[in-house]
């Protein structure tokens, strides 16, 4: 019989590479034969597909079935061709239409029983397949969702291997595939968060700090005793940041895709606000940055895209898992090397650090006894290096509230005009401000800008650049310092509804920033 083909995608991080499928079936002794590098969890599709097939109603011919995936230079992996590879055999046993076939992408893993299985990173395949100029895929009622997600692209949903095969022409009594994801996935309601910054009492100038971070996309480390409310602000910074666009709601959803948390609707109710990722002290450099045996798969910095990364305690994190945030602080991606190549993870995220003044907790703290030489706390606030805090833009000391301010918490008191509504406005129309004035360049907030930029066509007022230019001089910041300055003041301007840099929004800027040894308090 003639070849007949199927496609599918292989997929390393985002990237996508349209595989096609060849069948042949010969008149030798029966066998089924694998080729064109697949992985292990690949080469059992041979006994997956054999027994889904049979329990369909459309049993492989007792023949030598030969099925080749190429180019078989690009490595693959997974279950994820289950449904292209049982579709090419069937096409050319002429089960079904091998022209039908040949127009449609297939991807899905097989149960024994002919059941169609959801798989991880079918986003960011439909989007591999849309750039491909394909417009045509069947995927997994599981996965029909996050599918939908990607305009121009026909997307259908199957239950079962026997759905797929009737749609091409199969003679079989079986559903049609969905086209929408109907009642099943209903659009959620907008969930109601259970947080809100005007339940902080007191700390106004962190609050003021969060609301320039969340305004410019600017890093913070917040450095105060325990109960100051450390915690209590990052996991507020999401509450005040303006909700994903649909590009930034498609690119964080697709590499969550990848790394097996699959939306639960359509692009009209799926949850739209900013991812917030916290983990443990014990995290690992892997877990965080990104990592995988043999095939990258994406990272807590990339799981943060376009959202917030918090790491409480930040000193008691690894020093190598510390230090491997540098790299995607500056470029806002994360590049993985493996031996199947080199995968590209974006990981804009904004990084909010806390850790206490010293081991003990009690450094500063009111009607407190720190029990800490000086030398332990130095050493614990050294874990922090030099190279890193230079790249967080705003760096607070906090103090603990006073009993007043924790009777009022204690009853549940709010601050009046301080609700994470009123503040989420305030910062759109300030990113709002940046964006207009940055409208011909590839940046959207102030925190992207690069010095040179900041310096030559965005110059400032030499007197209101004074502070700064002093700081510099005296050694107490380093150039990079000196240009996130220059960012922190924009941000500030934006917040005030100026179209200049004006000398208040430098001495905060400076304020904000702190010395170059300010984490050493």
């Amino acid at each position: 019989m003639s070849v007949t083909k199927a496609y599918a995608v292989s997929l390393l991080g985002l990237s996508g590479t349209i595989i096609e499928i060849e069948a042949e079936i010969s008149s030798n002794l029966p066998s089924f034969v694998l080729v064109g590098l697949p992985d292990a969890s690949l080469s059992e599709a041979k006994d997956r597909v054999r027994s889904a097939a049979h329990n369909s109603g459309l049993g492989l011919p007792g023949r030598r079935v030969t099925v080749n995936l190429s180019p078989a230079s690009v490595p693959k992996r997974g279950s994820g061709f289950d449904l292209a590879i049982a579709m090419a055999i069937l096409a050319a046993d002429e089960r079904v239409r091998p022209a039908s076939v040949g127009d449609w992408i297939h991807l899905g893993e097989l149960g024994l029983d002919g059941a169609l299985r959801g798989v991880d990173g079918v986003l960011a395949s439909v989007l591999a397949i849309k750039r491909a100029g394909w417009s045509k895929v069947i995927v997994p009622v599981a996965n029909l969702a996050e599918a939908q997600m990607v305009s121009e692209v026909t997307v259908f949903g199957a239950n079962s291997l026997a759905e797929v095969a009737r749609f091409h022409g199969a003679p079989l009594s079986a559903d049609p595939l969905l086209s929408t994801i109907g009642d099943m996935y209903a659009p959620a309601e907008p969930k109601q968060t259970q947080i809100d910054l005007s339940e902080v009492i007191g700390q106004d100038d962190a609050i003021n700090a969060l609301t320039v971070a969340a305004a410019g996309g600017h890093h913070m480390l917040l450095v105060g005793p325990p109960g100051a409310g450390k915690t209590m602000l990052a996991e507020r910074l999401p509450t005040i940041l303006p909700e994903l666009s649909v590009d930034e709601l498609l690119e964080t959803t697709a590499v969550r895709s990848i790394a097996g948390i699959r939306p639960s609707a359509n692009l009209r109710g799926v949850q739209r606000a900013r991812p917030f990722e916290a983990p443990h002290q014990s995290a690992t450099l892997a877990s965080l940055v990104g990592g995988g045996a043999k095939f990258p798969r994406p990272g807590l910095v990339s799981l943060a895209n376009q959202g917030v990364l918090f790491l409480d305690e930040a000193p008691e994190f690894q020093r190598n898992a510390l230090e491997a945030l540098r790299q995607p602080l500056e470029s806002g991606e994360v590049f993985i090397h493996r031996s199947s190549g080199t995968a590209r993870f974006p990981a804009r995220f904004q990084l909010v650090m806390a850790a206490n003044p010293c081991p003990c907790g009690n450094f500063s703290g009111k009607a407190r006894t720190c029990t800490c030489s000086a030398s332990a706390r130095v050493a614990y606030l050294a874990k922090l290096s030099g190279p890193l805090l230079d790249r967080i833009d705003i760096r607070l000391h906090l103090q603990a509230p006073n009993p007043a301010q924790v009777a009022l918490a204690s009853v549940g008191a709010r601050q009046v005009g301080r609700s994470s509504g009123e503040i989420r406005h305030r910062v759109t129309e300030a990113r709002d401000r940046a964006r207009y004035r940055l409208q011909e360049t590839p940046w959207l907030l102030n925190s992207q800008v690069p010095g040179s930029y900041l310096r030559k066509s965005l110059r400032i007022d030499p007197e209101a650049r004074r502070v700064i230019d002093l700081a510099l001089e005296r050694g107490a910041i380093s150039m990079r310092g000196y240009d996130r300055c220059l960012r922190l003041a924009w941000t500030n301007a934006d917040l005030a509804g100026r179209d200049g840099v004006s000398k208040e929004d430098v001495s905060n800027a400076v304020l904000y920033r702190g010395g170059d040894g300010a984490v050493s308090w």
